[in-house]
Order: structure tokens, then C-alpha cells, then sequence
């Protein structure tokens, strides 16, 4: 085969250019440590590294909602708990109350006090969350979700939450109406109460406390009456189920002394008289933290009670304030839980996103041990290349001749 010497040169100088053009590759890879500049240089690489790019912008996404759910959980949490700690000196002041030796003067400046820490408790309940909104707005609100009118305290925002929206649809705000209207009543199971006495119309003489379940199989979800028959020593009483018109229970009645009937039990006290009257409903979720304290001011401030009227208004509210309480700390409960399950997630997240960091480095990082001794080839081989050039431009038979 004839190789001219042009054509010696010709493919002399293209390995050089193809040498120092991968070197010059390899020296970039180097410079900016990514093994991947162009999709060009490794499609599949390039769509691996691309995919968790993805990955870590959606986890950092969720992150960022992760941080707004658990600072308004935190918040919300704060304020259930002053709340809870509110109400606890409402109970206080309502056990005072039921002092015998107090005065109207003195009951009176207990309402007063009571009515401040309502002003408080409704302070709360229109809390800000620090970014526009309000912690117990539910769905939103552009203003304090509870207005306060002469009829009482009324919720203005809108039931439910807020949720991020994401896959783990973080929340972010309380119902404001689950935390402060939807109380259990009662005991609740059912709710008691003293009626007007039937023959005189007057005010019960006895009072009956709150009751307690004995059998929650047998609880009917009925309403009942107890009443009150004859003279001590020889009283009875009767309980009806109202709404089926039968008789459930009867017997000689004592004071102080509890009557059971399906699944129930209760205790009336005081000087029960012929006539008087005691119904018992079932328990619904209706029972609104102001109206409670409302109703309690309001009673407070009521002078010449009779001190059987005292006894039964503090046995109810009593009832009434502790069921809020409960409802209050059931919601906060549930916050922290919430919070509890964001720190969970939090390390979760974390552990994907580092993952996903390392499957990105795997994808288009460059290995920089490889690279240098790749590149100090290419460089020993350019070297190589230039002196064998170098050797074969002077074999021209013109150099030859002229030598």
C-alpha cells in the first residue's frame, strides 16, 4: 500500500486534534467535577440525574409545607393550652361559688372575674396565626372567626381546616367551631336537669347530679323523667321513658341515694318535695364554651337564689365547664399528635431527600481519582503524539535531498 506524505501529515495532525480535544474534555470534567455537562455526554445519566433533581425539588416542596403545618400546630397547641388553663380557674371560681356562706355581693364578684377570664378565653379564640389568618378559622376567615354580640358569642369563621394539599396534606389551621361549640353535653352520654316542680310550678327543692353510666349496652339514647311522689318518710319515685310513654323504674325514694335504670345511674339530693320533676336527655355536640360561661355569669349575678337553685345552677355548670375542658384538651391532644406525626415525616423526608442527593451525585458527579489518572494518560499520550510528529515531519525526501 502507497502512503504519500501528505496523507502521513494529514493524519498526524487529526490525532492531535483528537487528543487534545479529549484532554481538553477530561480538563472541564475536572474543572467542574460533573462527569455529565451536556445530555449529549450520557443521555441515560443525564435522565437519571434528572429524575432526582425532580425528586428533591417535590421533597423540598413538602418540606417547606412541612415547616408551615407544624409552626401553626404549635401555635394552635400554645393556645389550647391557655385556654385549658383558663378554664381550670373558671372551675375554681364556679366551686367557690357553691359556697353556702357567700353573699350576692360576693357571687357577684366572682361573675366578675369570671366574665375576665371569658374576655381572655375569647382573646384566644381569635388568636392570629402571625401570617394573616387566625389559628381556629377552620376553612378560612378575613376576619376573628368568633364575633362577640348581645346574644352571645358567635362563630363566623368556616367549619373544617386547611389542609397543604400535597400527598400528606399537612393542616394548618383548627376547627375553630370542633374546639369551641361542639362539645360533648352533659356527661357525655346524657344530660340531666331539674324542671319546675309539677303541682307547684315553683322551682325543684332537690337537685340532681350529673349521672354516670353503669352498662353502656343497655343505654337506649331515650329522653326519661324522674318524679318525685308523697312525703318524706314515705316518697317514691317513678322514671318514665318519655318517648316510648313506659315505666322503667320505680321505687321508695331517699335522699342522697342513686337510682339505676338501663344503664344509667344518678343521684338526687336536697329536700325533694311531692311533685318535683327531673328529666334526662340524650347528650348531643352542641355544647359552646361562651354560652357555658355566659350562662354561669349570668346566674352569678342573680340575686336571692334559694340555696337549692345555687346547688343545681353549679352542679350544671360544673358539668357543662368540664365537658369543655375535655373537648378543648381532646383538640389539643390531637395537635400534638399532629406534631408528633410531622417529626416522623420531617426524618422521613430527610432520609429521601439524602437519597436522592446520592443518586443525582452516582448519575453525573465525576469519579476525580479516575479522572486524574485518566487525564494524566491523555496528557502522556499528547506528549507521545507530538514528539512522533515531531520525528515523522522530518522524513520528507525534500529533507532528504536538501540534507
Amino acid at each position: 500500500m502507497r502512503v504519500t506524505t501528505a496523507n502521513l501529515f494529514d493524519r498526524s495532525v487529526a490525532t492531535l486534534q483528537g487528543r487534545q480535544q479529549r484532554m481538553q474534555q477530561q480538563q472541564q470534567q475536572l474543572a467542574s467535577g460533573k462527569r455529565i455537562e451536556l445530555a449529549s455526554d450520557d443521555p441515560t445519566g443525564a435522565a437519571r440525574s434528572e429524575r432526582a433533581l425532580a425528586a428533591i425539588g417535590r421533597i423540598e416542596a413538602n418540606q417547606r409545607a412541612l415547616e408551615a403545618s407544624r409552626n401553626a400546630m404549635t401555635l394552635s397547641e400554645a393556645a389550647l393550652g391557655d385556654a385549658n388553663e383558663l378554664m381550670q380557674q373558671a372551675r375554681e371560681l364556679m366551686l367557690s361559688a357553691g359556697n353556702a356562706s357567700y353573699s350576692d355581693a360576693e357571687r357577684k364578684g366572682l361573675a366578675n372575674k369570671l366574665q375576665g377570664l371569658r374576655d381572655q378565653l375569647l382573646s384566644i379564640a381569635n388568636r392570629p396565626d402571625g401570617s394573616g389568618g387566625y389559628l381556629f378559622s377552620g376553612q378560612g376567615a378575613s376576619a376573628p372567626p368568633f364575633l362577640d354580640e348581645a346574644t352571645g358569642v358567635r362563630y363566623v369563621g368556616t367549619p373544617g381546616t386547611i389542609q397543604t394539599g400535597n400527598l400528606d396534606n399537612f393542616q394548618l389551621t383548627v376547627d375553630g367551631r370542633a374546639a369551641w361549640e361542639e362539645a360533648r353535653s352533659g356527661n357525655g352520654s346524657f344530660v340531666t336537669s331539674a324542671a319546675a316542680n309539677a303541682l307547684t310550678g315553683l322551682p325543684a327543692k332537690g337537685w340532681i347530679d350529673s349521672g354516670r353510666v353503669t352498662d353502656p349496652s343497655q343505654l337506649t339514647g331515650n329522653n326519661y323523667r324522674i318524679d318525685i311522689a308523697g312525703t318524706p318518710p314515705a316518697q317514691t319515685y317513678s322514671v318514665t321513658n318519655v318517648d316510648t310513654g313506659a315505666g322503667v323504674a320505680a321505687g321508695t325514694f331517699l335522699p342522697n341515694t342513686t337510682i339505676a335504670f338501663d344503664g344509667m345511674a344518678v343521684g338526687i339530693s336536697g329536700n325533694a318535695t311531692d311533685g318535683d320533676t327531673f328529666n334526662i336527655a340524650p347528650a348531643t355536640n352542641d355544647l359552646r364554651v361562651f354560652d357555658v360561661l355566659d350562662g354561669a355569669i349570668k346566674e352569678l349575678n342573680t340575686p336571692l337564689r334559694s340555696s337549692v337553685e345555687i346547688a343545681q345552677a353549679n352542679v350544671g355548670r360544673l358539668r357543662d365547664i368540664d365537658a369543655a375542658m375535655n373537648n378543648l384538651q381532646s383538640l389539643r391532644a390531637q395537635a400534638g399528635e399532629r406534631l408528633n406525626t410531622l417529626d416522623g415525616t420531617e426524618s422521613r423526608m430527610a432520609a429521601l431527600k439524602q437519597y436522592n442527593n446520592e443518586e443525582r451525585s452516582a448519575a453525573e458527579d465525576l469519579d476525580m481519582v479516575q479522572a486524574i489518572s485518566e487525564f494524566q494518560n491523555q496528557q502522556s499520550g499528547y506528549d507521545a503524539a507530538l514528539k512522533t510528529y515531531a520525528m515523522v515531519q522530518r522524513l520528507s525526501l525534500f529533507n532528504y535531498i536538501s540534507g
